[in-house]
């Protein structure tokens, strides 16, 4: 997972994707990376060629036009950099997949436009898509949150929530390593969601327990990973105490997981939604 060397990132040249670009360079130099920049284009870049629509050549100079585009983008924004890119007639997000199973990326760094759950069941989202489908991990987030972060110098605190199953590991682990990288200060954070049981249940020592198995748990991940990063046992509804605690302490990042052996509607994945919409930070997610 860490240290990052192919970083993946797609450019529709949108406002959201330009405020990533600092994040790409700052990433690029802090990890010795290299970089591939995917485009994935549609029907309409036809009606910018002088060709009439009938001319059998018309999907081969739109294709050039766009491959043209992309490696003068590189050239502008990654000057003195070796850059891939990839041009492809088709869904962004397929795109992007094939790119990451041909080349092994290790990270792909995206903005969302922030749209809302509605919309994006209509229409999917890329970023959905990419975070459901990838291996690798993703750094994402929405352009408003991005912008009001400046990567220099990059990640003063970061933020790790981090709950008690099978990827809890990996991500304290991939998150003190940033932390590492970047000099920066780690927080932990674990929220445990209370079952809604009536009060004549025996709620309240239920709740004591829960809380106290949260945090021993906690406790032992940290002694046998070696990490010493303070944290916090808090209860709650995930998306938004993750959000909140990033909120109040000022962090660059947030890092948290997304369920890989679960299903698109496990309530990580719903979890991981919510995070990325809220935070008011960037979110990596492995």
């Amino acid at each position: 997972m860490l240290p990052f060397r192919r970083i993946l990132m797609p450019v529709d040249y949108s406002e959201a994707c330009r405020t990533i670009l600092p994040f790409a360079r700052e990433t690029l130099r802090r990890f010795d990376a290299s970089l591939t920049l995917v485009h994935a284009y549609g029907p309409e870049a036809l009606a910018f060629s002088d060709l009439p629509i009938i001319d059998p050549g018309l999907p081969s100079e739109a294709r050039t036009e766009e491959e043209l585009r992309l490696k003068d983008f590189a050239r502008e924004e990654f000057p003195g950099v070796a850059v891939d890119t990839f041009v492809e007639l088709g869904e962004a997000g397929a795109a992007i997949h094939r790119v990451i199973e041909r080349q092994g990326t290790d990270l792909v760094m995206l903005a969302t436009h922030g749209r809302g759950p509605i919309r994006r069941l209509l229409l999917g989202s890329v970023t959905g898509k990419v975070l459901h489908d990838s291996t690798a991990a993703v750094w994402t987030g929405t352009g408003a949150a991005i912008a009001e972060h400046s990567p220099s110098p990059a990640y003063k605190k970061i933020l790790c929530a981090v709950d008690t199953g099978e990827e809890s590991a990996a991500i304290l682990t991939a998150a003190a390593a940033l932390a590492g990288a970047y000099h920066a200060e780690l927080h932990l954070l674990h929220t445990v969601e209370m079952p809604v049981m009536p009060v004549e249940a025996g709620f309240v020592p239920y709740e004591q327990e829960l809380m106290q198995a949260a945090e021993d748990s906690l406790r032992n991940l940290k002694a046998r990973l070696g990490v010493s990063a303070p944290h916090a046992v808090v209860r709650g509804y995930v998306p938004e105490t993750v959000c909140d605690e990033a909120a109040r302490a000022k962090a660059d990042l947030i890092v948290t997981g997304r369920g890989h052996a679960h299903g698109a509607f496990s309530r990580m994945w719903s979890h991981l939604y919510g995070i990325v919409r809220g935070a008011p930070c960037p979110v990596l997610s492995i």
